[in-house]
């Protein structure tokens, strides 16, 4: 049994660790929520039995904690994770903050889960709309080797927190944006985080940068365009990749299918394709639309759809910690 902590536990993704270590069934003894000032008192359940959040300080880790999952922003990650990890805790971190570090591992279980062994205390969760599209890229560049990838995301405001849905909300109903520069409801936004010098935004080059650190292809050419769509839940890519060698689409679906945590969703005879709102609350990444490019020499397209908050989130990293548990505290 496993002491874990949760920081953030009163944010979205934080509630949802709670509910998922709960459904997974994970081997917790003692249980610990941290929070910003704010939320100190504050009752949360699980498993049936009531936990009271505490405020996160320098001395919130001088426990036996063994495990703690960082869902609280990355200045919070920033400060936080290394006073965890000094004191033996392995983090687990849902921010942006650490993914780049070169010692710290960047973690989709179903595609790079060798990496575990490779941690120094803090472990990184990629960012949501990476984790949903390495999943097909792994089998399809394992196969047959990838030379190009061109992202075109459909993202649901709940990416941007409890905000981005009140921002939705509210805009229905004609009021004026305070999340996001421009209004939502019945709009697109090509415009997720900050814009960069390059006319890139942060979240389209944690995309590039991500994809390539987890596939372990530091040359993989890779661009990428993000947008925010108003839908609550669930994120969707449009994946154009480009391979290195000719495929018969066929055996390319079967590898698909075959791959752990893949759901083939593919009959356009019958309409069927993942959707938003078919997705939200699952944890697989769902793919439809799968048919050939025939504008490049080996090229494919994949319409990929997944849970932002869940396999997008929270659990990925739990199966991060899981990981941990069956590599280190299994004995």
């Amino acid at each position: 049994m496993i002491n874990v902590a949760i920081v953030g536990a009163t944010g979205m993704v934080g509630r949802t660790f709670l509910k998922i270590l709960e459904e997974r069934d994970f081997p917790i003894d003692k249980l610990y929520l941290f929070a910003s000032k704010k939320s100190k008192g504050n009752k949360l359940i699980f498993k049936n039995k009531e936990y009271t959040v505490e405020e996160l300080t320098e001395d919130s880790f001088r426990k036996d904690i063994q495990i703690a999952l960082f869902s609280a922003g990355g200045e919070i990650s920033k400060k936080f994770a290394p006073i965890a990890k000094d004191n033996g805790v392995i983090v687990v971190d849902n921010s942006s903050a650490w993914r780049m570090y070169e010692d710290v591992p960047l973690i989709v279980p179903e595609v790079n889960p060798e990496e575990i062994k490779n941690h120094n205390g803090i472990i990184a969760n990629p960012n949501c709309s990476t984790i949903q599209s390495v999943l097909p890229l792994k089998p399809i560049d394992d196969i047959y080797g990838i030379k190009r990838v061109i992202y075109s995301t459909y993202q649901a405001v709940s990416g941007s927190g409890l905000g981005g849905i009140k921002d939705l909300e509210e805009g229905v109903k004609g009021s004026s944006p305070k999340k996001y520069p421009h209004p939502i409801a019945y709009n697109c936004l090509p415009h997720i985080d900050v814009f960069m010098d390059n006319g890139y935004t942060k979240e389209e080059m944690k995309m590039i940068n991500e994809t390539q650190k987890i596939l372990n292809k530091k040359d993989l050419a890779v661009t990428a365009t993000t947008v925010r769509i108003p839908v609550r839940y669930g994120h969707c890519v449009s994946i154009n990749i480009e391979l290195e060698k000719d495929f018969e689409i066929n055996d390319l679906v079967n590898h698909l299918m075959n791959f752990e945590g893949i759901k083939i969703m593919d009959d356009i005879s019958q309409n069927i394709y993942p959707t938003a709102l078919h997705v939200e609350g699952k944890d697989e990444v769902y793919i439809g639309r799968i048919r050939i490019d025939y504008s490049v020499k080996h090229g494919v397209n994949l319409w990929v759809a997944a849970d932002n908050i869940r396999k997008g989130a929270a659990t990925n990293t739990v199966q991060i910690a899981e990981l941990l548990v069956k590599e280190y505290f299994n004995n």
